[in-house]
């Protein structure tokens, strides 16, 4: 199993970033798929999450708005479009075969990435 976030970086407040995880190894249309991210010296925080057929999405207040969560089923890839960046988007994004609104830890259960840093700073 592997799922591999990319398209991270450095951003000015107010730009945009997409990032996406490519998965292999699992029946990726089978599974809901997740965004979470870790700030420092912070706990775990779900973003957002997609149905198995992209028809049904969920978001954290925090993102509600100013992220979008996609799928492509016959890419194996989930997105993540972020706009609107603020400072307090920093922090460390993972994707993830959990539910939506999980509230545990990184890689405590389901499938996880290793992440990609995203930094929004002036």
């Amino acid at each position: 199993v592997q799922l591999v976030e990319s398209g991270g970086g450095l951003v000015q407040p107010g730009g945009s970033l997409r990032l996406s995880c490519a998965t292999s190894g699992f029946a990726f249309s089978n599974y809901w798929m997740t965004w979470v991210r870790q700030a420092p010296g912070t706990g775990p925080e779900w973003l957002c999450s997609i149905y198995t057929d992209g028809r049904g999405t969920y978001y954290a207040d925090s993102v509600k708005g100013r992220f979008t969560i996609s799928r492509d089923n016959a890419k194996n890839t989930v997105y993540l479009q972020m706009n609107s960046l603020k400072s307090e988007d920093t922090a460390l994004y993972y994707c993830a075969t959990v539910l939506p609104y999980y509230s545990g830890d990184i890689a405590d259960s389901g499938f996880w990435g290793q992440g990609t840093q995203v930094t929004v700073s002036s």
